[in-house]
């Protein structure tokens, strides 16, 4: 016959089966948590790169984009308004000084000239009639003026006459007046033809030199009609290369339009864009070092354009070489602004460990083991790192990606 079991029985089974359970699940976590500090994973050599700590200069650096551009560069802007009759050179192709590049429709500005031409003619004819209508009058008056002293010179010698017979008693008081009076008439009109033929070559002088003047206006008139109509020709002023043509034959030019670059591909400069956060950092003059093939171009910031588009400054770089083996006009080129440097510091090449300033945890090798170390990071140049502390000169730190392994405070290499 069954008998009940006590409650009390009942209750210890449970609390043991509990107890049980829970002493197994805190071995499985322990087992957990500290089973991956004693396991040591082993990890092959040839899939880690490492790079030992060395002393000496780095510099702190903003890297940009740049362009390699001509540092001269010639517009050559049509002076009219014109259609292009004929494209002579084509974009690439080398120019000498005084060679032509375009052909342009300058039946208007020939016209434009050939006005001007006419319109000085004309100026030229009006000067000539105006000192032939001068000499006319003069000769004119001058007839005249030769008659009136005749007369006054006939009237004088009367007078004379007339006073000395007057002092004799043989001629009346009246009669001497009358001599006397047409004396002085023929003595005032001739006095006004002298005044005429004065006022006559001063106004004809007058005339002519507003026609000299206008002669003037339009022989700079011609000069620069004439000067536009060379200009047309478009022919290079300098030896270089073609960077830009218009490529249409036939198509209408508005003055002032671009139609041809030349470039002298013997001088470059590099302008770089930089985000404006770095824009209280940058300074003029300086050290830049452009970043070609793996060759390094030494220079420094020229100018610094003070407007900012979308985000960027744009900052013109001069070279201090100009490698005609590197340099190509628009070729694409790393720029390397140096903003800060110093000339003694432990320093590691950069790697993908670590790319920024502050506290890391890399793994030194030391041996067969690499071991996990905490440093702190400073200063990074293009290819650098600076050691702020933490490590030693001659540690050899693995420099590749290790963040699976950050959990682990040693690793066992073969």
């Amino acid at each position: 016959m069954d008998r009940t079991i006590e409650t009390s029985v009942l209750r210890a089974r449970i609390l043991r089966r509990i107890l049980a359970v829970a002493a197994v699940g805190l071995l499985l976590a322990a087992g957990l948590f500290f089973l991956p500090r004693f396991i040591k994973p082993t990890l092959a050599r040839t899939r880690i790169r490492t790079a030992r700590v060395t002393s000496g200069p780095i510099e702190s650096v903003i890297t940009a984009s740049g362009t390699v551009v001509p540092e001269v560069e010639q517009v050559l802007s049509s002076p009219i308004d014109a259609r292009i009759l004929k494209i002579l050179k084509r974009a690439g192709a080398p120019v000498v000084k005084g060679e032509p590049i375009l052909t342009l429709d300058v039946s208007q500005s020939e016209l434009a000239l050939n006005r001007v031409d006419q319109q000085i003619d004309l100026k030229r004819n009006q000067q000539l009639k105006a000192k032939l209508d001068l000499e006319t009058t003069l000769n004119g008056l001058r007839g005249q003026a030769e008659v009136k002293t005749l007369d006054y010179k006939s009237f004088k010698a009367n007078t004379l006459r007339q006073t000395a017979l007057f002092e004799s008693g043989l001629l009346s008081k009246e009669k001497l007046g009358e001599a006397e009076l047409a004396e002085q008439k023929a003595a005032s009109e001739l006095r006004q033809i002298e005044a005429a033929i004065a006022t006559a070559r001063k106004s004809t002088d007058t005339q002519v030199e507003g026609l000299a003047l206008e002669m003037k206006t339009l022989v700079k008139e011609r000069e620069e009609a004439a000067r536009q109509l060379e200009l047309a020709t478009t022919k290079a002023d300098r030896d270089g290369v073609l960077t830009f043509v218009v490529p249409e034959e036939g198509a209408t030019i508005a003055k002032g339009a671009v139609l041809a670059r030349i470039a002298d591909l013997r001088s470059f400069r590099v302008d770089a864009t930089v985000s404006d956060v770095h824009a209280g950092r940058l300074t003029t003059g300086m050290p830049v070092t452009i970043k070609i093939n793996e060759r390094l171009i030494k220079g420094a910031i020229s100018v610094i354009d003070p407007t900012i588009v979308n985000g960027v400054i744009t900052v013109r770089v001069a070279l201090r070489e100009q490698p005609a083996d590197l340099l190509r006009s628009n070729l694409r080129v790393d720029v390397l602004l140096s903003v800060e440097r110093r000339e003694t510091a432990l320093r590691i090449k950069k790697g993908p460990f670590a790319n920024a300033q502050g506290v890391r945890d890399v793994f030194v090798v030391n041996g067969d083991r690499a071991v996990k170390r905490s440093v702190r990071l400073g200063i990074s140049s293009f290819d650098e790192l600076e050691i702020v502390s933490g490590l030693s000169e001659g540690d050899e730190v693995i420099v590749s990606d290790m963040t699976e392994f950050q959990h682990l405070a040693e690793i066992t290499l073969k």
